[in-house]
């Protein structure tokens, strides 16, 4: 639901991140190979408790360009069929026409408009979500983690970044039961 946020996003959060040596626009594709990306969430069960879950299938690339931080973009796509809550039935009643409808809709994308820098390494990423066939406008809070090579002769920058869904919105509250859910990316991409 959320995941593209997808997350994801979601991603170009990455964006505001220093590092002296990228003089122009760097393209990076999320490690989700290496498995150094999550994109999850958590929604209220009844009111008493917290079900967490996440997509465990998505891909996306993201592009920073620290000088102008608002020429920065991700692009995101998530497999809804990947939704994980750690129950198999659980999972099974989400995936279904009552909520996300997986064989319908078996994506969820996300494609950023404006990236706004902020204050110590963050912004809000604006952009198009998709979700069970209904685009919505939403923003994503991002925080820079950290850039620099990595142990195999490689670049990666890393974020996190949080938004709330509003179950309505997607044509889902009706039988959903909570009207938010709250999605969390942690993103490190790969410099191209």
């Amino acid at each position: 639901m959320f995941r593209k946020l997808a997350t994801a996003a979601t991603l170009a959060l990455t964006v505001f991140f220093a590092s002296p040596q990228a003089v122009q626009a760097e393209d990076y594709a999320i490690d989700v190979k290496g498995q150094h990306a999550f994109i999850q969430f958590k929604v209220s069960h009844l009111g008493f408790s917290w079900l967490y879950g996440r997509f465990t299938k998505f891909d996306g690339t993201f592009s920073v360009d620290e000088k102008n931080p608002a020429n920065s973009s991700v692009s995101v796509v998530i497999e809804t069929a990947s939704l994980d809550t750690d129950h198999a039935e659980r999972n099974k009643h989400i995936r279904n026409a009552d909520f996300l409808d997986t064989d319908k809709y078996p994506t969820a994308t996300f494609k950023s408009t404006k990236v706004i820098p902020g204050a110590d390494e963050t912004a809000v990423i604006e952009g198009d979500f998709t979700l069970h066939g209904v685009t919505k406008k939403i923003s994503l809070n991002a925080k820079h983690v950290g850039a620099g090579n990595d142990p195999w002769g490689g670049f990666r920058r890393g974020f996190e970044a949080t938004t709330t869904l509003q179950t309505k919105d997607f044509g889902m509250a009706a039988k959903f039961g909570s009207p938010s859910v709250d999605v969390i990316l942690s993103i490190e991409g790969i410099r191209k």
